[in-house]
């Protein structure tokens, strides 16, 4: 099983994740966050496998998300314009994510991590 890890490489807390899953011998590729930006298509589909709201997608501390003062406006958006928003800008959306065949994990527990690449 070869996994999808989407990620932005300056971040700390994705290179924490790659190197992780060197150090467990996972077979992954890596995908940078904001040259190849997930699709609205791509969204829906990790949404679906994920189990999480669309909000849990939103990269909160990050500065593009501060800077268009999304905390507010994200309560007046259907499901369908945050997926548009977040396909837009790379930098939207919360990382590292880890697709695999039946599930995506977005953001780095170790723990959550471990647990689905064992089962």
């Amino acid at each position: 099983m070869q996994y999808l890890l989407v990620e932005y490489p300056k971040c700390s807390t994705c290179q924490k994740a790659k190197k992780w899953l060197e150090c467990q011998n996972v077979n992954f590729q890596s995908r940078h966050i904001v040259e190849e930006t997930p699709t609205v298509e791509e969204l829906e589909n990790w949404l679906k496998k994920s189990g999480l709201e669309v909000k849990k997608f939103f990269n909160t501390s990050g500065l593009v998300y501060k800077n268009m003062n999304l905390k507010e406006k994200l309560e007046q958006m259907t499901e369908s314009e945050k997926l548009n928003l977040l396909a837009s800008n790379g930098m939207l959306i919360k990382r590292p994510i880890l697709v695999g065949e039946d599930f995506v994990l977005v953001g780095f527990r170790e723990a959550q991590w471990s647990e689905k690449i064992r089962s």
